[in-house]
């Protein structure tokens, strides 16, 4: 009798032989597959720029991931595309507008179809691109009155560059945003441009500009709170009636309201219909969630067993959008217990005893200034990695952060911690050189570690969940020393930068680099001892 288990083999060997074989049969009988889709004649624009341009696409790996199966020919690694014949003609026309909108004026293009074998089909767009249109010249009308340094500077649209619709667009846009942020809310910008008859490659390009006569924030009025008071919500905006009207300040005080753990969602909108025409009227406009909240959870690893967290947060705490969190955490429960069932990775003896962190943090929102927040903790834990070291730790850390610019934050923080290290007295003498009883008993005894630090945040990404360009860059310094009331004396500087550029359809490129050095000093209860060198706290290593 062939037993279950045997057969269930047999069918999950079937279904992966199934997978990994190339299927014609499978290329849905009757659809002519795109193998292949060309560009010629494109001078001025890679392929990779048309091909986002239009519908047909030719069969492609699913992922990069999938390589060495798309070379196998496995199915469930290739995407099939098959030839819309009803969409080459308008991918054509898609191309043409293409091209027009980026000063090409005189473009044509053509399809050719090529049919191979079985049923696939190479699909080549064949481009005449012809003489582009340049701008010329491009003129300002209206900004007489206007005296603001750098408006005209770095504009999408240059003389001597292609007109493109575009950048037409873009340089409006850029014109209206720095006028929006100097004051001239309800600034209009109009383009046009003009091509002579006896030049038609040559254009005459004209932003007519009304700015309008200078602004400032009207009333501001708050809707939706009930938890947060109204003086909170207009603190965390950073700007207050009477001030000059900035179109980037109001979205960056709707994003800093989100900021404050209490509000699920809020939006900042100015009312440009009102009257008088000095002045514009902001409504703002928040959904609070719960003033408290407590969330818990639990696992279990190999390694330390079953483990619990708990979090209790006050999210108004005593007003002013204040947080108070009690954050704790517990591992290696029943560790001896169920050590050789559940756990087989867990400690033993004292490395299996019980784990944790317990902190207590408080966020104050604002402080001395509206653009300055500060964050202080409280914490006790207990570290351990099986036979090699135990961790026992109590502390405070201390950050003030200043918003220096558009998501751009300063911070300086102080984290002094009173810890104690019991490894065994190879891991002091193969990672720290420190091999002699004496001196690894005064490693081993309660020391303290108390840092102060600097560090620089610039995030330029278009999305902090999903980002898919700009970049973000990090800047961290440290230093402890006898000054900093740390028994350990070291310097640190850590550089990161990350960069996200779209690859259109397919997905995103990103990348980061990041480089650090540590500068180790000497350890104040060695300096007595004959033969003692500087050293590395193993934490900042």
């Amino acid at each position: 009798m062939i037993q279950p288990r045997f057969l269930h083999s047999i069918r999950w060997i079937a279904l992966c032989v199934w997978a990994l074989i190339p299927s014609p049969a499978l290329s849905q009988v009757g659809r002519t597959e795109v193998s292949k889709v060309t560009f010629q004649g494109n001078e001025s624009f890679p392929d990779d720029s048309l091909a986002r341009a239009i519908v047909t696409r030719e069969t492609e790996c699913r992922s990069v991931v999938f390589t060495p199966f798309c070379w196998a020919g496995a199915n469930f690694a290739i995407q099939r595309f098959y030839l819309p014949e009803r969409d080459i003609p308008l991918d054509r026309l898609r191309l043409e507008a293409w091209y027009y909108q980026r000063g090409f004026r005189e473009i044509n293009v053509d399809t050719l179809t090529s049919l191979g074998e079985e049923g696939r089909a190479t699909v080549s767009f064949i481009i005449d691109e012809g003489e582009p249109v340049i701008a010329t010249r491009v003129d300002f009308e209206g900004s007489d009155g206007v005296t603001e340094d750098g408006l005209f500077e770095g504009l999408p649209l240059q003389p001597g560059d292609r007109l493109s619709i575009l950048a037409l667009n873009a340089t409006r846009d850029t014109l209206e945003r720095r006028l929006a942020n100097r004051g001239y809310g309800r600034v209009n910008v109009l383009r046009r441009h003009m091509i002579p008859a006896v030049e038609p490659y040559a254009a005459l390009v004209t932003f007519d500009i009304a700015p309008g006569s200078r602004v400032r924030y009207g009333p501001i009025m708050v809707s939706g709170n009930s938890e947060l008071s109204e003086a909170t919500v207009l603190n965390t905006l950073q700007f207050s009636a009477g001030d000059l009207y900035s179109r980037d300040e109001v979205q960056q005080g709707q994003g800093r309201l989100f900021g404050l753990d209490i509000i699920r969602s809020a939006s900042v909108t100015s009312d440009f219909q009102s009257d008088p025409d000095s002045v514009i009227p902001i409504a703002v406009n928040v959904v609070e969630g719960d003033a408290y909240r407590v969330r818990y959870g639990g696992g279990w690893t190999t390694a330390e067993c079953f483990g619990v967290e708990a979090q209790w947060a006050a999210r108004n705490f005593f007003g002013g959008g204040r947080l108070l969190q009690v954050r704790g955490r517990a591992a290696n429960l029943l560790t001896p217990q169920l050590q050789d069932v559940l756990c087989p990775q867990g400690g033993t003896e004292e490395f299996g005893e019980l784990t944790g962190t317990i902190s207590l943090d408080f966020v104050q929102p604002w402080i001395f200034s509206t653009r300055n927040s500060f964050n202080t903790a409280l914490f006790i834990e207990r570290q351990s990695l099986p036979d090699v070291f135990i961790r026992e730790a109590v502390g405070v850390e201390l950050a003030l952060t200043r918003l220096i610019g558009p998501q751009t934050s300063f911070t300086l923080s102080y984290r002094p911690e009173l810890a104690r290290l019991d490894a065994a007295e190879v891991l002091f003498c193969t990672n720290l050189l420190v091999c002699s009883p004496e001196d690894v008993s005064i490693l081993q005894d309660a020391n303290w570690l108390a840092p102060i630090g600097f560090s620089l945040n610039r995030n330029l990404a278009n999305n902090i969940l999903n980002p898919s360009r700009g970049y973000s860059v990090v800047l961290e310094v440290e230093h402890a020393s006898r000054w900093t009331g740390s028994n350990f004396r070291y310097d640190r500087a850590i550089a990161e930068g990350t960069l996200y550029s779209g690859l259109g359809r397919p997905g995103v490129f990103a990348a980061r680099i990041r480089g650090g050095w540590v500068g180790a000093g000497a350890f104040e209860a060695l300096l007595q001892t004959p033969g003692t060198f500087d050293l590395v706290h193993p934490q900042k290593r």
